[in-house]
């Protein structure tokens, strides 16, 4: 008998506490540590990556959020309350990252940094952290591809019973997405510790290089799931979508259903279009000269951004707080 593991880690009293929700809360701490321990290389303050994410977490799930309405409108325009009731489900994680984002763009220039610079500094901890939480949808069942049989899962995918069991839903074998990008993620992780080290690495590019990653390896397993957003493009538009994912198919895998009837999913043309702008962006800030400033280059705060806030524990009066704090050799992990 197959049985699937409850999704209720504990309860207390009439609280229940979710597997779900301790996972991301586990996958948003391991970011955090990443980011406050290189930050340290910097002579940073580990509470500016702790108030970053305490503005960061609710941003990402507002944008998630409205990203995931703006594309359901109809499911929406005449119910207005289920807008906010995101227990019910309907989040997206590009979403997420626009909301993060957007949050972490404002809160960063306001304390005088280089968006750029932080923003590569949290890099490893944002792919850690989706490669944690997706083992959420692990538990909830959810996020999975299209119909697998058990044999796929067991004698060539040779996985663990405890993950065959829950891919077993209402009498049918999934694809394990989740898995799947989890484990992208995590070689992502490794290629980017090593990249951040690598002197040519300019300020801005190991942020770019997380999207690049992420967005290649969401193109691909996007194409298995079943629980995509789609629309009803041209057929130019589609035929490009599916030349790009032929790969997969001359590897065996079928694309899962669209959910909605259309022939383009919205995380595959947005992974496409953030992987060629990522590229165009890197080419452009060397060639102006706005990435003249290397990964391994002190982080320095603009003149009059509050400097009573010293990151290193320094003087009120200081301006620029972590130019001083001259980061360890480049070439050395830590």
């Amino acid at each position: 008998m197959l049985l699937a593991i409850n999704p209720i880690a504990f309860g207390i009293g009439s609280l229940q506490v979710h597997w779900y929700g301790i996972i991301l809360g586990t996958a948003a701490l391991v970011g955090l540590l990443l980011a406050i321990q290189e930050g340290k290389r910097f002579g940073m303050n580990p509470d500016f990556f702790m108030d970053l994410v305490l503005i960061g977490v609710p941003s990402a799930i507002i944008g998630a959020r409205i990203y995931y309405v703006a594309f359901k409108w109809e499911d929406y325009r005449d119910n207005l309350s289920e807008i906010i009731k995101v227990w019910h489900g309907g989040i997206a994680i590009y979403g997420a990252l626009i909301g993060a984002i957007i949050a972490a763009l404002i809160y960063v220039r306001r304390k005088g940094y280089s968006f750029w610079r932080i923003a590569d500094i949290c890099a490893p901890g944002l792919i850690v952290g989706q490669a944690i939480g997706r083992w959420g949808n692990f538990m909830n069942q959810e996020a999975h591809g299209g119909p697998v049989s058990e044999t796929f899962l067991r004698n060539s995918l040779h996985l663990p019973d405890f993950i065959v069991n829950q891919m077993f839903i209402d009498g049918q074998f999934y694809h394990p997405t989740f898995l799947y990008e989890s484990l992208w993620n995590i070689v992502g992780l490794v290629l980017l510790l090593i990249l951040r080290r690598r002197p040519f690495l300019r300020a801005g590019e190991l942020f770019m290089s997380y999207f690049i990653w992420y967005s290649i390896g969401r193109f691909f397993v996007e194409g298995l799931r079943t629980d995509s957003l789609d629309f009803t493009g041209p057929e130019w538009l589609a035929s490009l979508m599916n030349g790009l994912w032929a790969p997969m198919t001359w590897m065996g895998f079928e694309p899962g259903y669209m959910t909605y009837g259309g022939n383009v999913r919205i995380s595959q043309l947005l992974a496409v279009l953030i992987v060629i702008a990522a590229f165009i962006l890197m080419f452009v800030r060397r060639k102006t000269g706005a990435a003249s400033a290397r990964y391994s280059d002190p982080i320095e705060r603009v003149k009059g951004k509050d400097t009573q806030e010293h990151p290193s524990g320094g003087p009120k009066d200081t301006v620029e707080s972590s130019a001083s704090a001259k980061p360890s050799d480049p070439t050395t992990d830590h």
